[in-house]
Formats: C-alpha cells, structure tokens, sequence
C-alpha cells in the first residue's frame, strides 16, 4: 500500500487492479488537507474558511487555502488581496502557479486571483471547471504545507463530488446556520460525505446569536433551537456556535478580516474545536 492509499477515502473500496484517481499536488508537499463545506450557499462557508486558516497560522502552522468555489470565489477578498494576482509561470509545455500570500504568510490560490476583473462572471460548463479547479490544485506551487484549507462550493453537485473523490481529504468541516431549512440542506451533503467514506469532522454553526451590547446576552435570532439540538439532527459534534458580527463584517469590508480574527477572541472556540476534531482523526497525509 502507498502513502497516499492510507489516506484515501477510497481506502478499502478499491483494488490492485483498479485504476487510482486521487491526485496530488506536484509543487509541494501537503499533510492534511481540510474541507469546509455546506449544502447551501451563504451560510458563511468561506468566512469559516478565511478564520480556520488565519487561526492555524497564528498557531505557527505553514497554511494554504484553495478557494475551489470557482463561480462564486471570495477568499481574496477575506484576506484583502484582492487587487493582487497570482502568477502563470510556464514550465515546458506546462504552467505552475505561484499563489498570493496574505499578510501573515498564508499560501491562496483562487480563480478571481488568475482572471483581470474579479466581477467577471464564470460562464463555463461542469467538465471546464471541474479541469481548471484540478489544476489549481495539483499546479499551484504549494511547497512545504502543514494544512491546506479547500473551501467548497456549496450543494452536492458535480465540483463537490470530484473533489471529495479524487482529493485526499483528511476531514470535512460542514457549516450551518440555525434555520431548519437550511440544516436540512446540510443533512443531505453530510449524507453524501458519509457514503463517500469521509471522515466529518463536526459542524460549525454559523450566525447563531447576536450578542447584547448592555448585558452581553447571547439572543438567538432565526430559531429557537439550540445549537446542539441542530447538530443532533445532522448527526455531527458541534464544533462552535459562531456570532453574527458586525464589527468582524465590517472587517471584511476593509480588507482586514485577517487582523481582526488575530485580535479578536470570537472565534477562540471555533478554532479549538475544530482543532480538537482534528487532532483525534489519524487521517494524516504522508
């Protein structure tokens, strides 16, 4: 058995004579590779994405972020590097990308990164994205990653399935919102993740309180469920409730995201919770 077989989710429903399809980056080493996803769009899947990176890097971790929503890419924006581009660096017959750092070091490649105009829109069909999306992927020059951070398109379509069957992904970090409707969205990707044999690491909930600025009361906005009662029914852990955030909103605003997550102890429990899920799972890339 290789290295990568051990940390394949396809590991044990395979054969010697079956052909392998995960693939792996060719500039670089990675040790675990970390989805966040959700079955429904707008829930704050990239936010979720922008604050784990940030959090794994001040901890001193080499991090990286692959914004694999190719229609809908917005992690330039979190880290502010949006007026920057990532370089097309030709390599025989071939091309290698040099992805953006951010402030803090961490590595981003995105497709708003690779095109002139960041409002252009994608107009591109399944097969096309699915191509560019491997690419960015396995062309990026990555180096020496101790944590390389994929945030999902949202749904269970065509995207999300290649990447879960043909990445190598030591765990899945879903996220949701309070509203039942929406769960029930989650429940149908965090069903897809179990058939796919992917280790689910826990669900974050995201803008599931506002908080009062006279007497710090937590108040529940869009349901009257609890968190947990929410993750329950999906059948995960909760990793953190997470607050809506106006200060943290307006951050995003500025291009500053990065700096307020360092200064800010909002999304401490975020971070050990899915750092404490992470660190149970021996999914390890080698």
């Amino acid at each position: 058995m290789s290295d990568k077989c051990s940390s394949c989710s396809q590991n044990g429903s395979c054969t010697k004579e079956s052909k392998c399809t995960v693939m792996l980056p060719k500039h670089g080493k990675i040790k675990k590779i970390i989805a966040v996803m959700s079955g429904k769009g707008g829930v704050g899947k990239s936010t979720v994405t922008g604050i784990l990176a940030t959090k794994l890097r001040e901890a001193g971790h080499s991090v990286g972020v692959l914004d694999a929503d190719i229609t809908g890419p917005s992690m330039p924006r979190f880290f502010g590097i949006n007026d920057k581009r990532a370089i097309m660096q030709p390599e025989g017959e071939e091309v290698k990308f040099i992805p953006v750092e951010s402030e803090t070091g961490i590595k981003v490649i995105s497709l708003n990164l690779l095109i002139q105009n960041e409002e252009d829109p994608v107009i591109w069909r399944g097969p096309v994205i699915n191509g560019v999306l491997n690419q960015m992927y396995v062309d990026t020059v990555w180096g020496e990653l101790d944590y390389l951070l994929i945030d999902m398109p949202p749904g269970t379509g065509d995207i999300a399935l290649t990447i879960m069957q043909s990445t190598p992904i030591t765990g899945v970090v879903m996220v949701s919102t309070p509203q039942d409707m929406v769960t029930m969205i989650v429940k149908k990707l965090v069903t897809m993740a179990s058939k796919l044999n992917m280790n689910t690491l826990g669900v974050v909930e995201n803008m599931s309180y506002v908080t009062c600025g006279k007497c710090d009361e937590r108040i529940r906005v869009f349901s009257k469920k609890s968190a947990k009662e929410q993750a329950e029914y999906l059948g995960l852990e909760l990793l953190s409730e997470m607050p809506i955030d106006l200060d943290f909103v307006e951050s995003l605003e500025k291009g500053n995201a990065e700096e307020y997550v360092l200064n800010s102890h909002n999304y401490d429990e975020l971070f050990e919770g899915v750092n404490k899920a992470i660190n149970k799972s021996v999914n390890i890339i080698k």
